[in-house]
C-alpha cells in the first residue's frame, strides 16, 4: 500500500492516468531494471514470447540504463519507445514494470524507486537484470536459443 504524503495526497501513479502524466512522471515510472531490454524471441507460429538474458547492445549491465537512451532509435532501430498506446498492448511487459502495474490499477512494489525512495533498492532486492545479463554484442542471433530464460517474465517472491 502506497502511503499518502505528509498532506495528504496520494502520488501521481496512483492518481494519474498514463496518458495524464507529464514527460518528468513518466520517465520516473522506470525502475530501472533493464528487463524490458533483454532480447526476446517470439514463435512465429504461435507467437509466444520467450525471453533470453541476451542485452541490449546499448544496455550498461552495470548500471542497468541505457547507454544513449536519447538516440537509441539511431543504433538501434527496433527498440519500442513506451508509450501510454504501447503500455496498453504490448503483452511482453514483465510483471513487475511499472507501466504495467499503473496500467492495471496495482501498487509498485516496496523497492520502486519511487517507493523507496533510492534507486539501488531495485538491484537489492534481485529485480534488476545486473549480473543476470550477457551483451548481444557479437553473438549470432541463432546463439539466442541457448540463452532463454524464465526470470524477467516471472513475479518476486513479496510485495
Amino acid at each position: 500500500m502506497i502511503p499518502a504524503d505528509t498532506e495528504g495526497h496520494l502520488p501521481f501513479w496512483k492518481t494519474k492516468t498514463l496518458e495524464e502524466m507529464s514527460g518528468p512522471e513518466w520517465e520516473s515510472l522506470c525502475d530501472g531494471c533493464a528487463r524490458c531490454c533483454l532480447n526476446k524471441l517470439e514463435d512465429w507460429d504461435t507467437g509466444e514470447i520467450v525471453w533470453t538474458d541476451v542485452a541490449c547492445t546499448l544496455l550498461d549491465g552495470d548500471s542497468c540504463r541505457c547507454k544513449d537512451y536519447e538516440h537509441r532509435a539511431a543504433t538501434v532501430p527496433d527498440c519500442i519507445r513506451l508509450t501510454p498506446e504501447e503500455v496498453r498492448t504490448l503483452t511482453w511487459l514483465p510483471p513487475t514494470c511499472a507501466y504495467r502495474l499503473v496500467r492495471d490499477g496495482e501498487d509498485l512494489y516496496w523497492w520502486h524507486p519511487l517507493v523507496s525512495k533510492d534507486p539501488k533498492t531495485v538491484h537489492q532486492a534481485g529485480i534488476s537484470v545486473r549480473g543476470r545479463s550477457v551483451p548481444e554484442d557479437g553473438m549470432a542471433l541463432e546463439e539466442y536459443e541457448f540463452h532463454v530464460v524464465a526470470w524477467p517474465g516471472e513475479l518476486p517472491e513479496t510485495r
